[in-house]
């Protein structure tokens, strides 16, 4: 047996912009993606701070270093600009690796940038 468990996350999020007519995801610097091990495509967990919305969709990268987090699509009508948002990334895994599991927290401040990395949580 397989369980879903936390992976990883990016804490306090800003959302930069918004794009209603658009295919649909969530489009995050592609370095805030990789230091929470999140995969181009992967799918996420969103939740809003500001309103309580919370949406899944799929990530993926924009430009390195930039601070985007964009929501695209129909989410854009549950999220607006300046919201705060967590972005939680889930896998699965047995019992047995879930009771190992460390999920990596990257907490970010008010511009998308990285403050601390905790894999201890």
């Amino acid at each position: 047996m397989l369980v879903k468990i936390l992976k990883s996350k990016l804490h306090r999020a800003m959302v930069t912009e918004t794009k209603l007519h658009y295919a649909g995801s969530i489009a995050i610097d592609s370095t805030l993606m990789e230091a929470a091990g999140i995969l181009p495509y992967e799918s996420v967990l969103v939740a809003d701070l500001n309103n309580g919305s919370r949406l899944e969709t799929y990530a993926v990268p924009a430009e390195a270093d930039s601070g985007r987090v964009v929501i695209l699509g129909a989410a854009a009508q549950l999220v607006k600009p300046k919201d705060t948002v967590i972005i939680f990334a889930f896998g699965y895994y047995t019992p047995q690796e879930a009771e190992k599991l460390k999920p990596k927290v990257v907490v970010l401040d008010e511009n998308n940038k990285i403050k601390i990395v905790d894999s201890s949580s």
